[in-house]
């Protein structure tokens, strides 16, 4: 459970579109910390989604929880996992950067503004569908299970956006687009690779510890 909440959660912040662009471009021009105010600002509203999204197909949990639509449904998250992993992959970065203002302004207002433009992608919620398919995170509705779930999610958003802030802030001397094309791939890649997997457990019947 904890495991799938954390890679739910790195999964769901990984892409470097507007939102991952922008905590890289601040934590160049600012700092670290104004990094990691603009990935906490992100986690959040991808939270507020993932609570939509569970709360959503909780309508459906006795839909999900017949084995043979479970099994449907884990095919059908892989499917879109794949989609999301390719897309990642081929995906070109450059056309994310777009100047912006070097005024530091306060954490909180860094923050604030990566959770609206966050905020502003209702799209994250079919990535969430397509997660919480694969992985089954609440087909359990228990209150302890759905909250360990929630944190496990958020740890490991917050453990990419300080990863991620960490890493461009130590080589932000060297840094070109060409690394964010490099951290595309291989988060592209490792999501492939998961989908494929997924597949081919759910196939064997396996599904159940995948």
């Amino acid at each position: 459970m904890v495991i799938k909440g954390l890679f739910v959660g790195v999964v769901a912040s990984a892409p470097t579109g507007p939102v991952g662009i922008l905590c890289i471009q601040r934590t160049l021009r600012k700092g670290m910390n104004y990094g990691l105010a603009t990935g906490l600002g992100a986690a959040i509203s991808d939270i507020i989604y993932a609570l939509i999204t569970a709360f959503g197909m909780s309508f459906v949990m006795d839909f999900i929880t017949n084995e043979a639509n479970k099994f449907k449904m884990q095919l059908i998250g892989s499917a879109m996992l794949l989609l999301f992993g390719l897309y990642m992959f081929l995906s070109d970065p450059k056309k994310n950067f777009r100047p912006s203002s070097s005024e530091k302004g306060t954490l909180l207002h860094n923050g604030v503004t990566a959770f609206f433009v966050t905020l502003s992608n209702p799209l994250i919620i079919f990535l969430f569908i397509a997660l919480f398919a694969r992985f089954a995170l609440f087909v359990n509705n228990d209150p302890f299970h759905v909250t360990v779930a929630f944190l496990s999610m958020f740890a490991g958003a917050m453990g990419w956006w300080f990863g991620l802030s960490y890493l461009i802030d130590k080589i932000r001397t060297h840094f070109t687009v060409r690394y964010v094309k490099v951290l595309n791939l291989t988060i592209g890649g490792i999501v492939i690779l998961a989908s494929l997997f997924g597949f081919v457990f759910t196939i064997l019947g396996l599904h159940a510890i995948y």
